[in-house]
């Protein structure tokens, strides 16, 4: 891959993991919990496994 191809790829990942983490965190969490399963709290944790694996 080139510098440039590198480069878009990482703003590509860095966008999706803040788009997911702020619509993780912004989710009512009587919500979250009882129809997700998951913790709003933990949106970073989750997005990043999300976008990075």
């Amino acid at each position: 891959m080139t510098l440039i191809t590198t480069l878009r790829a990482a703003l590509e990942k860095r966008a999706a993991y803040n788009r997911t983490r702020r619509e993780i965190a912004n989710i009512p969490v009587e919500l979250a919990i009882e129809d997700l399963g998951i913790y709003p709290g933990d949106a970073h944790r989750i997005a990043t496994r999300a976008v990075y694996g």
